[in-house]
């Protein structure tokens, strides 16, 4: 009864998915906020004013990558399967990407989101304190440095098993 209750207990998580695709929703209206101020601008563009304001529509639709990635992960993870096969909508990845490969494409979409913001500062440095500068590279670099050791780590994990793993 206990285990039957613990294992129940993962729909617990559902409603945070559901949370997740309510924050999707308000990334998608920051989106289109940040279009219409984009395209407002073009009378009086410049070329780095194109630039930064594409990379802030890149930037947003990164996170919402994330989002979706986090949501049908997460969900097919430690919630339920989503029964969804044969749909021709349906993502190649999904349904393939276990935990593992869930911290690394955050990860990666963390550094690419971070990779951004500071291109977005370099192009326009001049706005920006030395000293902030400094320390978004620094908290940057954290996150490349992070991405690799979870990827060296997941590697090693995975070698180990298929040196555990007996033989046929």
């Amino acid at each position: 009864m206990i285990e039957r209750g613990l294992f129940a207990s993962r729909w617990l998580m559902a409603p945070m998915y559901v949370g997740l695709v309510g924050a999707l929703a308000i990334l998608v209206w920051a989106f289109l906020l940040e279009l219409w101020h984009f395209a407002l601008k073009i009378p009086v563009m410049t070329v780095d004013d194109a630039v930064l304001g594409a990379l802030a529509l890149i930037d947003l639709s990164l996170a919402a990558n994330l989002l979706v990635i986090v949501i049908f992960s997460g969900y097919e993870n430690f919630v339920s399967r989503m029964d969804l096969d044969g749909h021709e909508d349906r993502p190649d990845w999904q349904g393939e990407v276990d935990f593992s490969g869930l911290k690394l494409k955050l990860v990666a979409s963390i550094v690419a989101i971070s990779g951004i913001h500071l291109l977005k500062v370099f192009m326009d440095v001049e706005h920006y304190n030395p000293s902030k500068i400094g320390w978004m590279v620094a908290i940057h670099l954290v996150f490349v440095v992070s991405g690799v050791l979870l990827a060296v780590m997941d590697w090693i994990t995975m070698k180990t098993k298929v040196l555990k793993k007996p033989k046929d």
